[in-house]
C-alpha cells in the first residue's frame, strides 16, 4: 500500500472537495444520462471510452469507462477508468481506480485528484491554474478498478480464495480489537450488552434516525455551507461514524456470543474470549453474504450510534 499526497499551494477547500465528489458518486449514475445528451460526447465503438469534444460548459461523470477530452470540458470525473486530457478541462479532474494522464500542451484549471491511481503528466511543468491541487491515493489500484467497472459486485461479492483469506484476516483483527475493547472498558462494553438485550428497538431506532439525519446534514453541509464549516462538519461526522461502528461491532458481536454460549454451550465451557470469538466469526460471516452484507452493515451502524447516545451508567444497565 502506498501513499503520496502533493499540493501545489495551500488551500482550505480540499476537505470541501473530497465531500462533493463522495457525494457525485453516489448520484453519477444519473449524471452520466445527463452526459449523453450533449452532441460533444460520443463513445468509442468498443464502447470502452468517452470521447468529449468542444463542451465547455459540461461536467462529465462516468463509471466503468476511461474519457478523453479532445478539445474542452468542464470537468471529468472516472470511476473505474483513465482520464485523458488533450484540450482543455477548466474545472476539477478526478478519478477512481484510474489515472490522470495530462498530454503536453493539455491544461487543467482545477484540482487532480486521484484514488487508485497516478497523475502522469507528459510534460515537466504540466499547464496548470497556480493555486490548484493535486492529491494522490495510490492503494488498490485493480479493486478500485474492477469495483468502477462492475459496480454490482459491491452487493454480490465473488467467492474466492482471496476473499475467504481477507475474511479471516478481517476475523482475526476484529477478535483482537473486540478483546482489546474488552479489556480496557468492561464495564461499557457490558453495559453495551446489557443495553441490546434490555430495549434493542430503542436503540435501533434512535441510531437509525440519528444516522440518516446525520447523512443528510454531512452531505448537505458540503453542498450549500462554507469551506471550513462543512469541513469542520465532515470531520465531526466521520469520527462519530467511526466511533459508532468499532462500538456497535464489538458490543453485537459480545452480544450473539453471549446468547450462542447461554443457549448452546454448557457452563463448564463459557468464557468471555470464547464469547468474542463466536460473535467475531458470525458477524464476519454475515458481514460477507451477498446483499445480505448491507442490512447488516447499517445495523452495525445504527446500534454503534444508538449505544452512544443512550449510554449512561446506573444499576439498570448492569450485567448481571
Amino acid at each position: 500500500m502506498s501513499y503520496l499526497s502533493e499540493t501545489k499551494l495551500s488551500r482550505p477547500n480540499l476537505p470541501h472537495r473530497l465531500s462533493e465528489i463522495a457525494f457525485v458518486i453516489f448520484l453519477v449514475q444519473l449524471c452520466c444520462l445527463v452526459a449523453w445528451a450533449h452532441p460533444e460526447i460520443s463513445t468509442s465503438e468498443d464502447d470502452t471510452t468517452v470521447i468529449v469534444g468542444d463542451a465547455p460548459d459540461q461536467e462529465v461523470y462516468v463509471i466503468g469507462k476511461s474519457v478523453i477530452v479532445n478539445k474542452q470540458a468542464k470537468g471529468v470525473l472516472a470511476i473505474g477508468g483513465d482520464v485523458t486530457i488533450e484540450g482543455r478541462i477548466e474545472g476539477d479532474v478526478a478519478t477512481i481506480g484510474g489515472n490522470v494522464i495530462q498530454k503536453k500542451d493539455a491544461y487543467v484549471g482545477g484540482d487532480i485528484i486521484v484514488f487508485g491511481g497516478a497523475y502522469k503528466p507528459e510534460s515537466d511543468n504540466p499547464l496548470r491554474e497556480p493555486g490548484r491541487e493535486t492529491v494522490m491515493f495510490g492503494v488498490f489500484e485493480e479493486e478500485l478498478r474492477n469495483f468502477g467497472q462492475n459496480p454490482s459486485q459491491i452487493f454480490s461479492p465473488n467467492l474466492s480464495l482471496s476473499f475467504i483469506a481477507q475474511r479471516l484476516v478481517l476475523a482475526l483483527l476484529w477478535f483482537v480489537i473486540s478483546i482489546v475493547m474488552t479489556t480496557i472498558a468492561p464495564g461499557a462494553v457490558g453495559r453495551a450488552v446489557a443495553r441490546i438485550q434490555l430495549s434493542w428497538l430503542k436503540i435501533v431506532t434512535l441510531g437509525a434516525a440519528s444516522f440518516l439525519l446525520l447523512t443528510g446534514l454531512m452531505i448537505g453541509g458540503a453542498l450549500v455551507l462554507p469551506n471550513y464549516l462543512s469541513a469542520t462538519l465532515a470531520i465531526m461526522g466521520m469520527l462519530l461514524l467511526l466511533l459508532s461502528y468499532v462500538f456497535g461491532r464489538v458490543s453485537l458481536q459480545v452480544s450473539v456470543g453471549k446468547l450462542f454460549q447461554k443457549h448452546v454451550l454448557s457452563e463448564g465451557n463459557r468464557s468471555e474470549t470464547l464469547a468474542t470469538l463466536i460473535g467475531v466469526l458470525a458477524w464476519t460471516l454475515v458481514l460477507s453474504l451477498p446483499y445480505v452484507w448491507l442490512i447488516a452493515l447499517f445495523a452495525v451502524f445504527t446500534v454503534g450510534i444508538g449505544l452512544i447516545l443512550t449510554g449512561r451508567s446506573g444499576p439498570k444497565w448492569q450485567t448481571p
